[in-house]
C-alpha cells in the first residue's frame, strides 16, 4: 500500500519538474513512510510513498523499471504468486518476489488485458518509454484511489487530491453538483467527478491511456446481468469456497496482519474464518465502542467470538471521548480531503490509530458484503417491489410476515415498508435516487437540482438496487474513507468480501440467497454455520462504526462547527440553511445529518 504521483509535461525546466514531484510525494508521507522514490523520465516524472507489505527488500522500490518501462503502483495483486509462476513457465524471468514486478511484467507479456487475471486492489501507471504514454489502470471497485488533472498538453495524477493541489494548472472552483450531492445524499463524488471542477477520478474498473497529448478511458470489467438457476446447497458450497479462497490470498503479507472486529456478521465472519482454519497466528482485532451512550457498544457481541475462540487471537478497544474528538477533528477532516458527510468515519478513524500503536501494518476490513449480499434495510423495499411488480402476491404475503416477525416491527413501520416497496415497483432505481435527491430532505443549493441519470442495469429489483450501491451510492464513498483513515495511519486495508469473483458470484444469485425468509445476507450466513456464535449468525439489528456525532458531538464537544460563516456558502440558500441551523440548536433533531453536512462543509470551505 502506497502513494502514487506522476505527471506528463511539456514544462521543459525539469529542475522544477523535479521540485514539484519532490513536493507531491512529500504532501502524502503518510501513506508510505518506509521509503520514497522520485524518477525524472522526462517528459515523465513518477514519484512514490512506499508501504513495505510484500518482498521488503529495496529491490522492490518504485519506482520500478523494467526494460522500456517505469512503473508507480499503490494496492496489492493477491495473486501475484500464481501469475508469476504463469509467467516463469513462459520463459520470463524475475528480479525481486514483489507484486509490483509481476504488473509490469505482465503488462508486457499480456499488454493491456493484464489487468483482467488480477485478483486485488490497484491504482497504478506505467510509462512506455519508447512510445512515450501512459498506461493507468484503477481496480475493479476502486478500492484504490486515481485522481487526476489535465491541462491542454498535461497530465497529472495522484493518489490524493492534497497532491495534485500543488500542480500549476490546479483551481479551486468548486463542483457545485458535488456540493448538492454532498449535503443531499452524503457521497464524495460521482462516476469521475469530484468536489473541484479541475480535479477528475479514474472511475473503477477502468483504465486510461495517455497518448500524443491525447487521454481516453475504457472499462474492462462488468457485473453480471443475468442470475443464474442453482440449489441453495450449491450456491452455500461456491459461495464458502470462494470465501474461504479469498481470505488465503488476502492473508499474503511479510508483515502482520490484524481485523477491524463488531459485532456484525461480515468483520466477524472474516476473523472468525481466520481463526477457524488458523489462516492467521497471534492475530489482533480492533474494535471501537462508546460506553456511556445507549446502543453503541458492541463488546457483548465481540465477545462472544472470544468465547468461541478462547485464547486464539488478542482483541483491542478503544473509547474515543469526546474532548479527545474535538481535539483530533481538524486532522481527521484534513485526512478526508473532502467534507465529512456523517461522522462514523470518526469511529474507523480510532479503529487504525489503535492499529498503528500495535505495529500492525495491514487490516482485514468486512467493507462492501452489505453493498451486494442484500445487508441494508433498504433491500426489503427492492424485494417486495419485485413481487408487487410480477404480481407475485404469494411471495409477498409470506415475505411480509417474515420480515415482521424477524424484525418486531410496529404496523406504522410495516405500511411505510409497503409504501417504499410500492414505490420501488413503479420506478427505477435511477428515479428512487432521483426522487430522494429532491425530496428526501430540504434542498438548500440556491441553483438547480439537476440530476445525473444512472447507468441501466437489467437484472431483478434488488440487483440493481446493488449496481447503484457499488457502483454510486454506498460503496465509492465507504472505500473513500477506508482508504483515508488507514492510510492516515500507515496501515494497509484489505477488504475480502470485494474479490471480485465473490461479487459476480452474488450477482447471479437468485434474489433468495440474498434475503430467505426474512433474512438478508441469507447466504453468508449459512455459509458460517459452525464458525460465527449464534448470536452473530442470525443478529437482526444492522450497525456499522455507530457513533453519537451527529447530534451528541455537534451539541457537545464539536458544537463550534455550528458557527457558520455563510459568506463562504454562497451557493446555499442563506434564509433556508440558517432556519435548519437554528432549529438544530434549539432541539429539533428531524435533519441532523443534514445539519451535520452543512457544519462539516463550512469546516471544510474554511
Amino acid at each position: 500500500m502506497c502513494g502514487i504521483h506522476g505527471f506528463f509535461t511539456t514544462n521543459q525546466n525539469q529542475d522544477n519538474n523535479s521540485s514539484l514531484i519532490r513536493k507531491m510525494v512529500s504532501s502524502t508521507n503518510h501513506r508510505g513512510p518506509d521509503y520514497n522514490g522520485i524518477e525524472n523520465i522526462h517528459p515523465v516524472y513518477f514519484g512514490h510513498n512506499r508501504l513495505s507489505i510484500i518482498d521488503l527488500n529495496p529491490e522492490a522500490n518504485q519506482p520500478m523499471n523494467f526494460g522500456k518501462y517505469w512503473i508507480v503502483f499503490n494496492g496489492e495483486i493477491y495473486n501475484y504468486k500464481e501469475i508469476r509462476q504463469e509467467l516463469k513457465e513462459n520463459g520470463i524471468v524475475f528480479s525481486t518476489v514483489s507484486d509490483t514486478e509481476v504488473i509490469l511484467k505482465s503488462y508486457d507479456f499480456f499488454g493491456e488485458k493484464c489487468v483482467n487475471k488480477f485478483i486485488g486492489m490497484w491504482a497504478f501507471s506505467i510509462y512506455n518509454m519508447e512510445e512515450k504514454s501512459l498506461f493507468c489502470s484503477r481496480d475493479r471497485f476502486g478500492i484504490k484511489p486515481f485522481y487526476y488533472l489535465q491541462h491542454e498538453n498535461n497530465l497529472y495524477f495522484s493518489s490524493e487530491i492534497k497532491s495534485i493541489k500543488l500542480t500549476p494548472y490546479f483551481s479551486s472552483e468548486l463542483n457545485l453538483s458535488q456540493i448538492n450531492r454532498g449535503l443531499q445524499l452524503g457521497w464524495v463524488g460521482y462516476k469521475n467527478e469530484t468536489y473541484y471542477s479541475c480535479i477528475q477520478s479514474l472511475e473503477p474498473g477502468h483504465n486510461l491511456v495517455y497518448k500524443d497529448n491525447q487521454l481516453s478511458i475504457s472499462s474492462y470489467w462488468s457485473y453480471p446481468s443475468k442470475q443464474i438457476s442453482i440449489s441453495t446447497e450449491e450456491a452455500i458450497h461456491q459461495f464458502k469456497e470462494l470465501f474461504d479462497d479469498s481470505l488465503k490470498l488476502h492473508v499474503r503479507s511479510d508483515v502482520p496482519i490484524g481485523a477491524t472486529l463488531s459485532g456484525g456478521i461480515d468483520s466477524s465472519s472474516i476473523v472468525s474464518s481466520l481463526l477457524k482454519n488458523k489462516l492467521s497466528e497471534n492475530l489482533e482485532t480492533f474494535s471501537i465502542y462508546y460506553d456511556s451512550h445507549e446502543g453503541y457498544d458492541e463488546r457483548p457481541f465481540i465477545q462472544t467470538i472470544s468465547q468461541k475462540y478462547p485464547k486464539q487471537f488478542q482483541l483491542n478497544y478503544y473509547s474515543p471521548n469526546e474532548q479527545e474528538i474535538a481535539k483530533d477533528f481538524d486532522a481527521i477532516a484534513h485526512t478526508m480531503d473532502f467534507p465529512l458527510s456523517g461522522s462514523s468515519p470518526i469511529s474507523q478513524y480510532y479503529v487504525m490509530k489503535l492499529a498503528k500503536e500495535k505495529d500492525i501494518k495491514v487490516i482485514l476490513s468486512g467493507q462492501g458484503a452489505d453493498d451486494y449480499m442484500g445487508g441494508y434495510m433498504h433491500s426489503y423495499y427492492r424485494l417486495f417491489g419485485e413481487w408487487m411488480k410480477h404480481f407475485q402476491f404469494g411471495k409477498l404475503s409470506k415475505g411480509i410476515k417474515d420480515y415482521k416477525k424477524i424484525h418486531e416491527v410496529s404496523n406504522s413501520k410495516l405500511t411505510n415498508v409497503l409504501m417504499k416497496s410500492m414505490l420501488s415497483s413503479l420506478m427505477s432505481e435511477d428515479a428512487i435516487y432521483k426522487f430522494e435527491y429532491k425530496n428526501y430532505l430540504p434542498f438548500l443549493g440556491n441553483q438547480k437540482k439537476e440530476w445525473n441519470t444512472f447507468e441501466n442495469f437489467s437484472s431483478s429489483k434488488l440487483n440493481e438496487f446493488h449496481f447503484a450501491l457499488m457502483n454510486y451510492s454506498s460503496l465509492p464513498t465507504l472505500l473513500h474513507y477506508e482508504d483515508r483513515n488507514s492510510m492516515a495511519h500507515s496501515i494497509e486495508s484489505r477488504v475480502p468480501f470485494l474479490d471480485h469473483r465473490l461479487v459476480e458470484l452474488l450477482f447471479q444469485f437468485p434474489d433468495d440467497l440474498k434475503i430467505n425468509n426474512g433474512w438478508t445476507k441469507f447466504v453468508l450466513r449459512e455459509a458460517m454455520e459452525g464458525i460465527l456464535p449464534k448470536e452473530i449468525q442470525w443478529r437482526t439489528d444492522k450497525k456499522g462504526f455507530v457513533t453519537p456525532g451527529e447530534i451528541l458531538w455537534l451539541r457537545g464537544s464539536l458544537a463550534h462547527l455550528l458557527e457558520i460563516n455563510y459568506n463562504q456558502l454562497p451557493f446555499l440558500d442563506r434564509a433556508k440553511t440558517k432556519k435548519l441551523i437554528d432549529e438544530f440548536k434549539a432541539g429539533n433533531n428531524k435533519f441532523a445529518s443534514l445539519v451535520w453536512r452543512i457544519a462539516t462543509l463550512n469546516h471544510w470551505m474554511k
